[in-house]
């Protein structure tokens, strides 16, 4: 029974995708791996990291590393403002705060409405998993391949600036 409840979740999340904003471009990311929304919190710049990982936020006692998801595709730092929006990811057994100009809403968009991202250079989309379809009046969304938004480099160092109580159960990291 209860594998069938867990079924019956994973296929109500199916399609599902919470869009966000940077700039005028709407990006859309699978809602299974998101874990909260949060507003911006103070942020403790980490020495020597990438400039895209803005640093560390405490979330009730866990330590999140955040990346500036402008700074991530190569655009310019924008101040942050009350819509400045914090979605908090769960990928490959750790939690990153990923930071957005604004939230917008969960879209449903069926496979059938994604097609394969515009070939213009690999380096450009090797963040997009495909581009979903809405409508005539409302345009597309670019659909985010979350398991390709950090190197492995990238993974271990945000794994390694993560810390809480359960940081000693998987030291591996999986």
């Amino acid at each position: 029974m209860e594998e069938e409840n867990l079924l019956e979740e994973e296929d109500t999340q199916k399609d599902k995708y919470l869009t966000f904003t940077l700039g005028s471009e709407v990006y859309g990311l699978d809602i299974r791996v998101v874990q909260e929304i949060i507003g911006i919190l103070p942020i403790t710049g980490v020495p020597e990291v990438p400039e895209y990982v803005r640093g560390i936020i405490n979330l009730r006692g866990k330590i999140i590393p955040v990346v500036d998801m402008r700074l991530r595709f190569r655009q310019a730092f924008r101040p942050y403002t009350d819509r400045t929006c914090v979605i908090v990811i769960e990928a490959e057994a750790m939690q990153v705060g990923l930071i957005v100009d604004g939230v917008a809403e969960v879209l449903t968009i069926p496979e059938a409405n994604v097609v394969p991202q515009p070939k213009l250079s690999a380096s450009q989309n090797r963040y997009i998993r495909g581009v979903g379809k809405l409508g005539e009046e409302e345009g597309v969304v670019l659909l985010l391949d979350w398991e390709k938004l950090f190197s492995q480099e990238d993974e271990e160092l945000l794994g390694r600036m993560q810390a809480d109580e359960t940081q000693e159960e998987g030291a591996d990291g999986k």
